[in-house]
């Protein structure tokens, strides 16, 4: 079971779709806590130094589908814990 789980599926324009990506980089560029504007809402989390990347991309039925996706873990680990 996921502790959290947050979707949102709409259209956006090209220049809408940038500002989010944007935004997102700049959370990512300066670490520590981020706030990320998404429709109605606001998303806040922590942002670590290292995290593990994903990306995908998947072409079919006319469409282009490109996922990319960061993990980290909610927690930091101990010092000296074998992560």
């Amino acid at each position: 079971m996921k502790d959290l789980k947050f979707e949102q599926k709409r259209s956006l324009s090209r220049l809408e779709a940038a500002d989010q990506l944007s935004a997102l980089a700049d959370a990512l560029r300066h670490g520590g806590s981020a706030e990320l504007e998404l429709g109605p809402g606001t998303l806040s989390f922590r942002v670590p130094e290292e995290l593990r990347t994903e990306v995908e991309v998947e072409v079919s039925d006319g469409e282009i589908e490109l996922e990319i996706e960061f993990k980290w873990p909610t927690s930091q680990a101990a010092p000296g814990s074998d992560d």
